[in-house]
């Protein structure tokens, strides 16, 4: 096991021991249905304590709470990609060699978030993420003129990048005004980096460089970043609408001559909006958009290999989710969200389960 992720052995060992603790208490209590939407969610409008689908759109854990939710989500991705080297003769006549590369992706990923409400209108927060990634890759050699597939498998396995944050509410949704939530995520490069992993350059049969490989898939961005946004949120009963609005900042870092110098991983212009709403006092269903920009890495010096870049990336996903009560301190939540853009993952299962304390 990896020496930079024993310390998460006992973290990760508190959450059945407070799953105990949160039923038995649980049981003790027993409190009806319209004892728990009073008590739990006194001093709050109900309609804004329906669970969103994705992280941190909900108001500020109230003061003295604490919370843990363990999670585990996977994301499948499929690609294809065509390669051409040749003239055309006519229109519907190509001369020269035709190479098809087809990729799928699964990436597993649990972690565990910790969040305490300091003030009621302040939190904090840590998440600490585990991933397992296989990737396969189905092609020809490249440019030869074979009729043999070749199947390359890739994996990668690790502590992700760990996440830090901080929320503020900043208005109270009074007189007819959405709640207005600031925050602030920094992401530390805790995991294995794009540059921390063996690389090797692919070559065509004359010897010219193609592109770039990685022996193993990372974990991690290999890059601090740091993330402020806001997040609204507008109760309509029994609906609540959300939207959010966030940049993230990485910074550049120094990688080696052989990686083109000082790289400056592109930053990331992202926003979503979404609707729930409450069938009942234990169950809600929540429909969202998100969607990010990501522009062009660039290098000190120029890397011939990644001059044909696009300038920026759009990664767009349609969200759909429930959220189950199952007791006075503990939900159950499951999202699945589809890609509706090229870069985005074909599909995406998270499943998660807040407990409050």
């Amino acid at each position: 096991m990896n020496k930079n992720t024993l310390w998460l052995i006992p973290l990760v060992s508190l959450g059945p021991a407070m799953l105990v603790e949160a039923a038995q208490a649980d049981r003790d209590d027993a409190p009806l249905a319209t004892e728990i939407r009073t008590t739990s969610d006194a001093g709050h409008d109900p309609a804004t304590d329906i669970a969103s689908i994705t992280a941190d759109r909900g108001i500020v854990t109230r003061p003295g709470r604490f919370s843990i939710e363990p999670s585990f989500s996977h994301a499948h991705s499929n690609s294809t990609a065509v390669a051409i080297e040749g003239y055309t003769v006519i229109p519907a006549l190509l001369i020269g060699l035709i190479n098809i590369s087809e990729i799928q992706r699964d990436i597993f990923v649990g972690a565990v978030s910790l969040k305490y409400g300091f003030t009621s209108k302040f939190e904090a927060a840590v998440r600490v993420p585990y991933l397992s990634i296989n990737e396969d890759l189905r092609e020809r050699e490249v440019f030869q003129g074979t009729p043999v597939d070749t199947l390359r498998e890739s994996s990668g396995e690790g502590l992700g990048d760990v996440e830090v944050s901080a929320r503020y509410q900043l208005t109270d949704g009074l007189g007819g005004w959405p709640y207005v939530i600031g925050a602030l995520r920094v992401r530390a490069p805790t995991g294995e980096g794009p540059y921390d992993v063996d690389q090797r350059v692919i070559e065509d049969n004359q010897g010219n460089p193609i592109g770039v490989e990685l022996e193993s898939r990372p974990t991690g961005s290999g890059f601090w970043a740091f993330e402020p946004g806001l997040s609204f949120i507008y109760p309509t009963d029994p609906a609540v609408l959300f939207g959010n609005l966030s940049y993230v900042w990485t910074l550049k870092e120094e990688q080696g001559f052989e990686n083109g110098g000082t790289v400056d991983p592109g930053d990331i212009v992202r926003f979503g909006f979404g609707m729930g709403f409450a069938f009942n006092d234990r169950t809600s269903f929540s429909l969202g958009y998100d969607h990010s920009i990501i522009r062009k890495t660039t290098f000190e010096r120029d890397i011939d290999l990644f001059e044909s870049n696009f300038d920026r990336i759009q990664i767009g996903s349609l969200s759909f989710g429930l959220s189950q009560r199952l007791s006075r301190s503990t939900s159950l939540n499951l999202t699945v969200s589809i890609g509706v853009t090229e870069n985005a993952p074909n599909s995406e299962i998270t499943l998660k389960l807040p407990i409050s304390l």
